[in-house]
């Protein structure tokens, strides 16, 4: 006794310690593949669906012979009863034996006392199948629920995917955001590139202010280059004929001298 009382023992606490790790196992492969886990719960909904409609099926077959066994011996119990009348008649009349009629008698009342164990039966058996009924309907809303719950959930973690998903990106545009403002408030480069084309700028300055200076003198030079020949030359404009052939001759500027 007391080694089947140890084993006993040893029996449920196997029973209770794997269960829970069975249980633990579930949930961490239900937090993994919700997905998967979800289609395993059905199927296990729906395989229970399955064998207790198969169970419908057989009460259903079971109720229907026990519902034709009740009809067919009520049917031969009314029709003997109709018969009886036939048989007295007969049996007044000296066409039929007291021995038959007794056999018929036997067969009737045997007959109506079976009927209601047929009954029994029949009632039996429709109680056994309406709670199948209610089993299989109670299993079809429960699978019908759990199928609406799983779209319900799925749709849920659809979303929460998206928004995690929108999130992410947002966080990501604002670390690039961040990094360009970063670049163009204190970049090394760009900062490199003012300072030279400041410095360019200020050579290209310093360039033409002696540029300026150096052009000064020549343009000054040009200047006077312009008035000495200005003076040189006699305005010949507006003179008539006679007066051209006299200053090409030389006689205006001899009558100038004169």
């Amino acid at each position: 006794m007391s080694n089947m009382s140890g084993w006993g023992l040893t029996a449920r606490l196997i029973s209770k310690h794997f269960g829970a790790l069975g249980d633990k196992v579930s949930e961490a492969i239900a937090n993994f593949d919700p997905e998967t886990a979800t289609e395993a719960d059905r199927d296990r909904l729906a395989g229970a669906l399955r064998d207790v409609a198969q169970k419908l099926a057989v009460a259903r077959a079971a109720f229907d012979k026990e519902h034709a066994d009740v009809d067919k011996l009520r049917a031969l119990i009314a029709n003997d009863e109709k018969a009886s009348a036939t048989l007295a008649e007969r049996l007044a009349a000296g066409k039929i034996s007291e021995a038959t009629v007794n056999l018929f008698c036997d067969e009737l009342e045997a007959n109506k006392a079976k009927l209601p164990l047929e009954l029994q039966q029949e009632a039996d058996a429709r109680a056994y199948m309406d709670e199948l009924q209610k089993i299989v309907d109670a299993f079809s809303q429960q699978l019908a629920d759990f199928d609406s719950a799983a779209r319900k959930a799925l749709q849920t973690l659809a979303t929460a995917n998206a928004q995690k998903e929108l999130q992410a990106v947002r966080a990501e545009r604002q670390s690039q955001l961040a990094s360009l403002s970063g670049l163009q408030g204190h970049s090394t480069a760009l900062e490199a590139l003012t300072r030279r084309a400041q410095s360019v700028s200020n050579q290209a300055a310093g360039m033409k202010i002696v540029a300026d200076i150096n052009q000064k003198p020549l343009d000054q030079a040009a200047e006077i280059d312009a008035i000495r020949k200005s003076v040189s030359q006699p305005d010949t404009q507006g003179e008539s004929a006679l007066q051209r052939l006299k200053r090409l001759s030389g006689q205006a500027s001899e009558a100038v001298a004169a």
